[in-house]
C-alpha cells in the first residue's frame, strides 16, 4: 500500500503566524494541491505532520478529506508508523513543496527507498545538503521500518530532518530531478510570493497533458492563457462548463438555420471552453469530472457532425453528406472506446472540429465531412492495430 507524508509545520516567509501548507496555490490550498498529488499517485492513505494546528489548517485538512482518502493528523514519527500497516510505502513531501504528476508518478512507483535529488545547490528545489554533490529536493519514498527508527530517536529531533538523515544514511536510491521536472514548477517555497510566482507555470504544465495535436496545439493553449485567471478569481469548474454549454448549444442552433460557418466557428469556441473546464477539473484532482468532460467534448463533435451533415442533405439533395457523418461519429465514438494510448497524429472530437471549420467557412461541407469520416477511420484502424500490438 502507498501511503504520503506531508509536513504541514514552518510559517510563510512573508507570512508571520501562517503556515506555508495553508497558503493559495492552484485555487485551493497548498496542502489540498499536495493531497490532490498523493491521491492520483494512489495513496490510499495520507498523513499530515503538523506543529500546531491553526483554524485555516484545519478549514484545509477538512476540504481535503473529501476525496475519499484517510487523513490523518500526526505530531511525531512514533504515531504515523502506528497509524500504518505492515509494508507500507510512504511517499514524503516536503514542507512548502510544489511539483508535478510525473514527478510524483516517478517518487511513488514500486521499488527501493530513494530519494529526490538535485546536484545544484542553488536550486529552488534543493532543501538540504545530503553529501558533496547532492541535495534533497523535497521528496522522497521510505519504507515503514524507516519511519520506525525515527520514533526511537529523542523528543527534541525535527521530524523532517531526522527522516531525511535515516533515509540517507539506509542506502536509499538518488533520484535526479530532471530539467523537465523542474521546468514543469517543481520547487520548494515558503513564501506567499513565491508560490503564486510558481502557479503559472505549475497549470501550464497540468494542462498539457493531452497527446493529440488539436488539444496540444490549440486548445491546450487557451487554456493556459485561461487557467491563471480562472484560479486567480476562484471561479468554480462549472463557470466555464456552463459557457462551453451555452455556446455548443448557440453552435447547433446556428446550423440548423443553415448558418455553417458560423456555427462552426461557435463550436470551437465551446471546444475551448470545455477543454477549460477539463483542465481544471484536472488542476483540483476530479479525474471522473474531467472524463466526463471529455466526453461532452465527443458528444459536442457528434451533434455539430449529424446537424451540418443533415442541414447538407437538404441542401444538394442527397444522402451522402448525412451517411459521412454518421461514419465519421461511428468511428470517432469507437476510437474512444479502444484502450490503446493515443498517439500525436490520431484524430479527436477537437481535431475533427478544426478540420471541418475551414470547408465549413468555404461552403463545402460535404468535402469536409467525408475527409472527417476517413480521419475517424484511419485512427480507428491504428487504435485497433496498437491494441493488437500490446497484446
Amino acid at each position: 500500500m502507498l501511503a504520503g507524508l506531508i509536513f504541514a509545520i514552518e510559517d510563510a516567509s512573508d507570512r508571520p503566524g501562517t503556515l506555508v501548507a495553508t497558503l493559495p496555490f492552484g485555487g485551493m490550498t497548498l496542502l489540498e494541491y499536495q493531497v490532490r498529488l498523493l491521491v492520483g499517485a494512489g495513496a490510499q492513505q495520507v498523513l499530515i505532520a503538523v506543529g500546531r494546528m491553526t483554524p485555516a489548517l484545519l478549514a484545509a485538512i477538512n476540504r481535503a478529506s473529501r476525496r475519499d482518502i484517510a487523513l490523518e493528523v500526526v505530531r511525531s514519527a512514533e504515531e504515523a508508523a502506528e497509524k500504518m500497516t505492515p509494508g507500507t510505502r510512504v511517499l514524503v513531501l516536503a514542507d512548502g513543496l510544489v511539483t508535478t504528476d510525473p514527478v510524483m508518478d516517478r517518487m511513488g512507483s514500486e521499488g527501493p527507498e530513494a530519494l529526490l535529488v538535485t546536484d545544484q545547490a542553488d536550486s529552488p528545489a534543493a532543501i538540504e545538503r545530503l553529501d558533496m554533490r547532492d541535495c534533497w529536493a523535497g521528496m522522497a519514498r521510505i519504507s515503514l521500518g524507516q519511519l520506525k527508527k525515527i520514533a526511537e530517536m529523542p523528543d527534541d529531533y525535527d521530524f523532517q530532518s531526522a527522516l531525511l538523515r535515516v533515509a540517507s544514511q539506509s542506502g536509499a536510491d538518488h533520484v535526479p530531478l530532471t530539467g523537465g521536472w523542474l521546468r514543469g514548477g517543481h520547487a520548494v517555497e515558503r513564501s506567499a510570493e513565491g508560490l503564486a510566482a510558481r502557479n503559472t507555470g505549475v497549470l501550464a504544465a497540468l494542462s498539457d497533458r493531452r497527446a493529440d495535436w488539436a488539444n496540444r496545439w490549440v486548445f491546450t493553449r487557451v487554456a493556459r492563457l485561461a487557467l491563471p485567471e480562472l484560479v486567480a478569481r476562484n471561479i468554480p469548474d462549472w463557470g466555464p462548463l456552463a459557457a462551453g454549454g451555452l455556446l455548443g448549444v448557440g453552435a447547433l442552433a446556428a446550423l440548423a438555420a443553415e448558418w455553417t460557418g458560423t456555427g462552426l466557428v461557435v463550436s470551437l469556441l465551446s471546444a475551448a471552453a470545455l477543454s477549460t473546464a477539463a483542465s481544471l477539473t484536472t488542476l483540483r484532482g476530479e479525474e471522473r469530472r474531467s472524463q466526463q468532460l471529455e466526453w461532452a467534448m465527443l458528444a459536442l463533435f457528434g451533434g455539430v457532425t449529424l446537424v451540418a451533415g443533415w442541414v447538407e442533405q437538404a441542401r444538394v439533395d442527397a444522402a451522402t453528406p448525412m451517411v459521412l457523418a454518421m461514419v465519421a461519429a461511428a468511428a470517432q465514438f469507437l476510437v474512444e472506446r479502444v484502450p490503446a494510448r493515443p498517439r500525436r497524429w490520431w484524430a479527436s472530437p477537437a481535431a475533427h472540429l478544426l478540420m471541418l471549420t475551414p470547408f465549413a467557412l468555404a461552403g463545402w461541407v460535404g468535402t469536409g465531412l467525408g475527409l472527417c469520416a476517413l480521419y475517424a477511420f484511419g485512427t480507428l484502424a491504428g487504435a485497433i492495430e496498437a491494441t493488437r500490438e500490446k497484446a
